[in-house]
């Protein structure tokens, strides 16, 4: 079974500040995260991206701030998009 898409949107912020949300729910968690969703969080400022949460294969869970990456403890679904959302407001 593939990955499922759970949520996949834009919340647009105004004329030049954006949000792109993309959630799947894996088979599989995505070591070396052991939770099993893969995704990004987005936000985009003058065509740049200024903040990301995401997973990868062998990073697991991080955020960007700008250029700096540091790592996120992923507690749940509804924790990152609380923590992002923070965050963006933040920006």
């Amino acid at each position: 079974m593939a990955a499922e898409l759970i949520q996949k949107r834009r919340y647009a912020l105004g004329d030049d500040r954006f949000v792109e949300v993309s959630i799947w729910r894996l088979v599989d968690p995505l070591p070396p995260s052991t939770h099993g969703f893969k995704y990004r969080l987005a936000l985009v400022a003058n065509g740049v991206c200024v903040l990301r949460y995401d997973n990868e294969r062998g990073k697991g869970d991080h955020k960007h701030l700008g250029e700096q990456e540091v790592p996120y403890t992923f507690i749940s679904l509804d924790q990152l998009v609380d923590d992002f959302w923070f965050d963006v407001d933040r920006f």
